[in-house]
């Protein structure tokens, strides 16, 4: 280790550096990966890294796990997750110093993480003791039922923007009810996404075997889907990515829940508060620089109200304060790397050079972008029928509510839409909108543990994650059971 942050003895352990987690710590069959702080380039460390053999051997020694696990009292599962929650909140200060210095987010954001993965823990504790079937009716002289048991073995893929919750919304449900669980955090935030959650559930006593941390890139992800003994595979990613999952797991007959991305809207009507209204389109697109599957990549204005909304819209981005997120007062981190940067970028000059003006913003130094507002175009727009993944505010005028509901619903992705203004006509926008989330006079970005969460088209399979129903549906299987006092009478 090197330069990382250290207050006390979760991440301090070096036992991680340099190794992947197969029930013990050992060294990985891939190269090791570098952890670099964004912000400033400095080394924090060393991540080690899983081979498609690895993942081979972990599969089937998590298969012979979880079996045991299974057969634990429900009462007995719950109590290990109340502990990984109890230490989450404990080692809360820790790890969102990890979050901060290897994913560049703002500290109110890395808290967010550290609250929402101890609410997650504590959910699937409640899980373990939630009603998992029904009784059926039937004509036949039995008793008739459904119920839910753990599906086995789970592979969760996850990405580098919120690597903790996104990590943890699958790993928590899916050892509440039983199964075991395959990890591969993105590369980039191996500590936040992958190694604070295996170190948890170490001291919370989860038993060995149960959890493996498998970090890589492609190969491994390819060896996550089509090992022999997973039987669902919990994606977090691109569209693009999420589509070969999703095409792999249909061939060999397994489930894909995939959240993937989006292109989230926020509508502004009429009558708006202006000033409430561009503070929250400013959180919509510019929180964690924009890197959020909810950001708000489309600012849908009246044409009554543009003008003024676009002016207000960008003071807001001038004056967000742009910076290393470890030092105080800063609203805006950096890009996760160059790769993206230059992405967002590009969009950003191809919108202007089809007819768009850059408001706000347009520009970065290092890997710092800064927040921008951009008016003057059309639906055809790049910067509108794009998912940007950067801070970047296209916004573009309505006049009618059903042109506003066409304009949004004339986009493959549909993730989330935000309505700000009168709650009677934001409603007609909610039950007109293709969106697997809306939400009234709030912005785009929105998670609680225990909501469920999940888009449609091509944002994703749909509502797989988050609260109780998602969650059984998720990560369990539907067994049908009868049963007769005595043995049936037959024909034969």
């Amino acid at each position: 280790m090197s330069d990382a942050p250290t207050q006390n003895r979760l991440l301090e352990d070096a036992r991680w550096d340099s190794t992947i987690y197969t029930g013990e710590w050992q060294t990985g069959g891939g190269e090791l990966i570098p952890i670099t702080e964004p912000a400033t380039g400095a080394s924090l460390g060393t991540a080690g890294s899983a081979s498609p053999e690895d993942v081979t051997r972990s599969a089937t020694s998590a298969a012979a796990a979880q079996k045991k696990w299974a057969s634990w009292k429900p009462s007995e599962r719950a109590a290990v997750m109340r502990r990984a929650g109890l230490l989450f909140e404990q080692h809360a200060q820790e790890i969102e110093s990890w979050v901060i210095r290897e994913t560049g987010a703002i500290p109110p954001k890395a808290g967010l993480e550290t609250h929402v993965a101890a609410q997650e823990c504590y959910e699937a504790a409640a899980l373990c003791t939630t009603p998992h079937g029904e009784v059926l009716t039937s004509d036949e002289a039995h008793w008739s039922f459904a119920r839910r048991r753990p599906a086995g073995v789970v592979s969760v893929i996850s990405p580098f923007n919120f690597p903790l919750i996104l990590s943890i919304r699958s790993v928590a449900p899916a050892l509440g009810l039983g199964n075991a669980v395959l990890l591969k955090p993105d590369p980039r935030t191996t500590v936040s996404g992958g190694v604070s959650i295996t170190r948890i559930f170490e001291e919370a006593g989860l038993p060995a075997g149960l959890l493996h941390l498998l970090p890589g890139g492609g190969d491994i992800g390819k060896a996550l889907t089509e090992a022999p003994e997973v039987r669902i595979i919990s994606f977090t990613g691109s569209t693009p990515a999420g589509r070969k999952v999703g095409e792999t797991a249909g061939r060999l007959l397994k489930r894909a829940h995939l959240e993937l991305g989006g292109n989230n809207a926020l509508v502004v009507l009429p009558g708006a508060d202006l000033d409430l209204a561009a503070s929250a389109g400013a959180f919509g697109s510019f929180m964690h620089q924009g890197q959020i599957c909810m950001t708000t990549g489309r600012h849908l204005v009246h044409e009554s109200i543009k003008d003024e909304y676009v002016a207000k819209l960008a003071e807001k981005a001038r004056n967000l304060p742009v910076g290393n997120p470890a030092e105080e007062g800063i609203a805006i981190g950096p890009i996760i790397d160059a790769t993206q940067r230059d992405r967002i970028h590009s969009i950003v000059q191809d919108s202007v050079a089809r007819g768009g003006t850059v408001e706000a913003g347009g520009e970065f130094s290092d890997l710092f972008y800064s927040p921008t507002v951009i008016s003057g175009i059309t639906p055809e727009n790049p910067a509108w029928g794009e998912e940007i993944f950067g801070p970047v505010a296209p916004v573009l005028s309505f006049s009618t509510i059903e042109e506003a509901v066409e304009i949004i619903n004339n986009n493959e992705y549909g993730l989330s839409v935000g309505v700000l203004g009168e709650v009677g006509e934001a409603m007609k926008v909610a039950d007109l909108v293709e969106s697997g989330k809306v939400h009234i006079n709030e912005q785009t970005v929105g998670d609680e543990a225990n909501a469920p969460f999940g888009g449609v088209g091509a944002s994703g399979t749909g509502s797989r994650f988050g609260g109780a129903t998602a969650n059984i549906e998720a990560f369990t299987e539907t067994q049908w059971l009868t049963m007769r006092s005595e043995i049936a009478p037959y024909p034969f």
